[in-house]
């Protein structure tokens, strides 16, 4: 069966790029595992996947279907005002033939295993608070402008590894535990990123308006011939970051003046909502809305 995800053990700062490569040559596959460097296939090396990481399969409890697989690696635009945008590890985007700005890049998505290295700040401290969830650990709050937040550490993302320990089974106080006792150099971590995200970019027109109504960052409603409709805006899905700022936790006339502010080309970064409310019903707090990173990304 084929992989979506590289092999942990070869998560080394010099094959990042090309476990990246890997993953996007393999974007249509349907199989949520990853094949460890037994060497085994088949049943056997997919038993052994399911033993040592179940939520590969499946996101916080949630099961990753084939046929959700399907339906959300389907691309909706369809006008030729759009073009496709290859990022640096091989991910497409869905853009205008203007898109190529800088919103488009501080929004790449690298799906799939990344590795990422952070150091503690003066105080000790990374930024960063995990919840275990079905055997998971995952990122439930990131500080604003924490040396998490400056890595790009989101609200959502699956911890796999932190200092090549394997995190799969570890519960909350372990996993916090471990982290306040690393050295405050280093620590380097791999993640998995939130899945079926994708990144559409759009252009305002003369009013000013991309041409979608949100509540609550869910969208509920496209404006007919609008630049969201052609670059395939859907509703059921929830924005979690507008040109690559989170604003999950942020408040509706924040993210309005969000879209105020930025130039006429806007970028912004949407999940189905069913991921979205799974992942606020299984990690969301009162955190989120009052102190969630929300700063500005560099490219």
């Amino acid at each position: 069966m084929s992989s979506l995800y590289p092999t942990l053990e070869d998560m080394k700062v010099d094959q990042v790029v090309q476990a990246q490569q890997a993953y996007a040559a393999n974007a249509q596959a349907t199989a949520h595992a990853i094949s460890y460097a037994s060497g085994q296939t088949g049943p056997q090396a997919e038993a052994m996947t399911g033993a040592l990481y179940p939520s590969l399969m499946e996101y916080m409890g949630m099961e990753i279907t084939q046929d959700m697989v399907s339906q959300n690696n389907q691309l909706v635009a369809q006008n030729n005002q759009v073009a496709q945008r290859y990022t640096s590890t091989g991910q497409g985007q869905v853009a205008p033939i203007t898109g190529n700005d800088a919103g488009l890049r501080k929004a790449e998505i690298r799906q799939g295993i990344r590795e990422v290295i952070l150091c503690k700040d003066q105080d000790g401290k990374i930024g960063l608070r995990v919840q275990a969830v079905n055997k998971g650990v995952f990122v439930s709050f990131v500080h604003n402008n924490s040396p998490a937040a400056l890595v790009g550490l989101r609200f959502g993302d699956q911890i796999l590894q932190i200092n090549g320990e394997n995190v799969a089974g570890w519960d909350s106080d372990k996993a916090t535990k471990f982290l306040k006792k690393s050295l405050p150099q280093k620590i380097t971590m791999a993640i998995r990123d939130r899945p079926f995200e994708r990144t559409i970019t759009m252009q305002k027109d003369s009013t000013g308006t991309v041409g979608f109504v949100f509540k609550d960052n869910k969208i509920t409603a496209i404006v007919k011939d609008s630049s969201a409709a052609r670059n395939g805006i859907l509703t059921e899905h929830h924005m979690v970051e507008v040109n690559g700022q989170n604003v999950i936790g942020m408040k509706e006339k924040e993210i309005k003046a969000l879209f105020d502010s930025v130039p006429r080309t806007v970028t912004i970064t949407i999940v189905p909502s069913f991921v979205y409310d799974h992942m606020m019903k299984s990690i969301g707090s009162s955190l989120v809305k009052k102190h969630m990173d929300h700063s500005i990304p560099d490219l």
